[in-house]
């Protein structure tokens, strides 16, 4: 998830933002989380489908602090996170990692506090500019003071992914409340009406800023995110995610695709089982191997957004507990394969954009499944193909008439 683009043309236009009329639809000044990034909203730099994230810039001094009063959302997945002005990780804090509030329970630690209600899901965190203790709910902001080699200005993250209610991107709750302390003196900062969107301003210096912003820095990053060289629809591991705001809970392989008329392409691999929480199981259910996966399409092409993804609970398996995917333009989708229960299709996307790039990711895999994971690949770094085994994805190109023919198997023949 990228949002620095669009945070640097702003900082650019500071001015010009400060001073802009209503029509050109301005951000809010001086109230908390003014971005929200979504498929929908600021879809940028290869965000999950089933995610959403908020964004609050912050400029803190030596014993400065935020203070963030919360709701745990009724969801499969939360955390917060720090990121510095080179859009890499400071310090993260998930969700089974926060101690609730005294009378209150943590759903995502603690099975029984599953169906509690909002008032006893409640949470507080701090975010320091000295050492950060964890178990007090402390997370570090950047480092302060004049042996600092970087700004202390950075971005706080909160993710939610999966919300129980898929209407509410929050997961039935409020986003945190905010203070902010200096000096001695805490100031409440109100919650923005509404996410800043860049897409609604149009001309001007915010919009030419923002645009420029978007297609130079988001494509610098993204651009050197995997390796050259590698044969496409071949899974691998990143090359990089530097200055791509990283989840550390949450690693992929990606594979290069490009469009041709009447081929499409097909994934086989075995699924992970996860706690499908859209179903009422709990984040806490025993014996699954991730928290979450998906598999996702992107352009290869700046902002880079994401054009559709299948999360886990909307994924087909077979009978051998293995997932089959169709990725193909509407028109070169196989009849066979849009009937079958056991496979899911994914949309290209615009067939103007030749370049796609298809992520699978993992979250959180348990100890059990670690050596599978994509995350072992990564920490070893032996090739996913290798230590994944049949948890790889394994790719390839199909003309749809072979696979109208022979199903799947005919493909990888």
């Amino acid at each position: 998830m990228r949002l620095s683009a669009v945070l640097a043309a702003l900082a650019v236009v500071g001015g010009a933002v400060a001073a802009a009329p209503p029509s050109t639809a301005a951000p809010e000044l001086g109230c908390a989380w003014q971005f929200m990034s979504n498929a929908t909203t600021l879809n940028v730099a290869f965000p999950d489908a089933n995610a959403t994230y908020w964004v609050l810039p912050y400029t803190l001094l030596a014993g400065d602090r935020i203070t963030l009063a919360g709701e745990y959302p009724y969801a499969r997945y939360m955390s917060l996170n720090t990121y510095g002005t080179d859009f890499d990780t400071v310090d993260t804090l998930r969700d089974n990692e926060i101690t609730p509030d005294p009378g209150s329970g943590n759903p995502f630690a603690d099975p029984t506090a599953t169906s509690l209600p909002p008032d006893r899901r409640r949470w507080h965190a701090t975010v320091t500019t000295g050492p950060a203790d964890h178990s007090r709910n402390e997370i570090a902001a950047l480092p302060t003071g004049a042996g600092a080699q970087r700004l202390p200005a950075g971005f706080l993250i909160i993710r939610v992914y999966v919300p129980d209610d898929a209407a509410s991107p929050a997961g039935g709750v409020p986003l945190p409340q905010v203070s902010l302390t200096r000096a001695g003196r805490t100031v409440e900062v109100t919650t923005c009406s509404a996410p800043f969107d860049p897409a609604a301003v149009t001309g001007g210096p915010i919009g030419g800023a923002a645009a420029s912003a978007l297609d130079s820095v988001i494509a610098s990053a993204a651009a050197g995110a995997f390796p050259g060289n590698t044969p496409e629809a071949t899974f691998v591991n990143p090359a990089s995610t530097s200055g791509l705001f990283p989840n550390g809970d949450n690693k992929y392989v990606g594979a290069a695709l490009t469009h041709q008329p009447g081929r499409i392409v097909v994934v086989r691999g075995r699924a992970p089982t996860f706690p499908d929480t859209r179903a009422g199981t709990p984040v806490t259910e025993p014996g699954t191997q991730v928290r979450y996966w998906s598999m996702c399409q992107n352009d290869l092409v700046s902002p880079y957004p994401v054009v559709a993804c299948a999360a886990d609970f909307q994924t087909a398996v077979d009978d051998s507990g293995y997932y089959t995917y169709v990725i193909a333009a509407p028109e070169d989708v196989p009849a066979s394969a849009a009937a079958d229960p056991a496979v899911t299709v994914l949309p290209w996307g615009s067939t103007d954009v030749a370049k796609k790039v298809l992520f699978l990711r993992h979250m959180l895999p348990s100890p059990q499944f670690y050596p599978h994971s994509v995350q072992a690949s990564q920490d070893s770094g032996v090739a996913p193909a290798t230590s994944m085994g049949e948890y790889y994805p394994r790719a390839v190109y199909c003309d749809t008439d072979t696979y109208e023919t022979g199903g799947y198997s005919s493909c990888f023949d």
